[in-house]
């Protein structure tokens, strides 16, 4: 049986091989909190000793994938740095409600399995878990021939984290007045790529091993960047009692999509253009496709990964705290002014 299913397309051994090669790293991310190691029908995480540190603890989950990004990584061969943008990205998705990122759950789906690729994207997952904290308690893995193109990948996460009840980040405070910080990207993160892919490779002729001076490296290791995790100083600052009243994690959308889906609709967000350094990455591909201005901050991230909202009186404070994480540029970008919800570029 198990030949006749290998001669349909799925290799059970490839599958075994996969297990072998990513234990020990995900067992590098577990706690004693994690009760279940890998081959178990469902992943065990004892919150006893967590939910002690919490008046009403809420459970906050997100789940996302990593996009077409997939498609410069297999052109680049070159797979650790999407497992931890996933991980990263789903970080995020919960610090911009206030959470506390707990658990990663990972699928990853292949035409045909090939055990060194599924094991450098759990190595990016589980290193990445380790930096935050975060156990890598399960996943899953399959291989479809026939859903898939041959040489075709997709990856996925899923996160759970928590947060206090009455330190929930939604938006609702905001008010005239108050001030936006972003926090500095380390490239397009996970999102954009498509338009990214039709501008550099159809537009400019490009491929990943092309060499350009504006970029100060091969288009390929430009577009892997992996996304911040943007946890360490916005956790460190919420724990401190800093006053953040909005949070926006800019993913697909950029700019003009996401910082609205946490503004009051009685305002707008009126961003000041330079304020921030931009990548040379953005400016570049704008100049090769004559991309206009608007289309860009609404598909690209324009070097800015997140962005918090905070009153005026809270400047100083976490501008101070942000000192302590050398890793992390933060910047003064805009304002809330009245409007009807939406972002203004200035």
């Amino acid at each position: 049986m198990s030949d006749l299913y290998t001669q349909a397309g799925v290799n059970i051994e490839a599958g075994n091989e996969v297990v072998r090669r990513i234990k020990a790293d995900v067992a590098a991310t577990h706690t004693s909190a994690v009760l279940t190691g890998i081959g178990s029908f469902g992943a065990l995480y004892d919150l006893g000793d967590i939910i002690k540190n919490y008046k009403h603890p809420v459970l906050v989950q997100s789940i996302d994938g990593v996009g077409t990004k997939l498609s410069v990584a297999r052109m680049m061969n070159k797979y650790d740095t999407v497992g931890a943008d996933i991980v990263n990205h789903c970080c995020d998705d919960l610090l911009a409600m206030g959470a506390r990122p707990l658990t990663f759950l990972d699928y990853v789906a292949h035409d045909k399995l090939d055990p060194a690729v599924m094991a450098a994207m759990v190595a990016g997952m589980a290193k990445a878990c380790r930096e935050a904290g975060v156990a890598l308690t399960g996943g899953e893995t399959a291989e479809m021939p026939g859903v898939y193109m041959k040489g075709e990948h997709d990856i996925a996460g899923s996160i759970t984290g928590v947060v206090e009840k009455e330190k929930i980040i939604t938006g609702e405070r905001i008010e005239e007045g108050d001030l936006i910080f972003g926090f500095a990207s380390s490239g397009l993160h996970t999102n954009g790529f498509s338009l990214a892919r039709k501008l550099l490779f159809d537009v400019a002729g490009h491929t990943v091993e092309t060499n350009v001076p504006e970029l100060g490296m091969i288009v390929g290791e430009a577009l892997l960047k992996t996304h911040v995790n943007y946890c360490p100083p916005v956790l460190s600052m919420l724990d401190a009692g800093a006053d953040i009243r909005g949070i926006a994690h800019i993913t697909g959308g950029g700019f003009l999509e996401n910082i609205p889906r946490v503004l009051p609709k009685n305002l707008d967000a009126e961003i000041t253009k330079g304020t921030w350094p931009m990548l040379p990455i953005f400016p570049y591909m704008q100049k090769i496709g004559t991309v206009a201005e608007e289309e860009m901050y609404r598909v690209f991230n324009m070097s800015i990964g997140l962005v918090v909202v905070v009153p005026g009186t809270e400047k100083e404070k976490i501008q101070s705290m942000i000192q302590k994480y050398s890793d992390y540029k933060m910047f003064e970008i805009g304002k809330i002014i009245n409007g009807e919800g939406k972002v203004v570029l200035k």
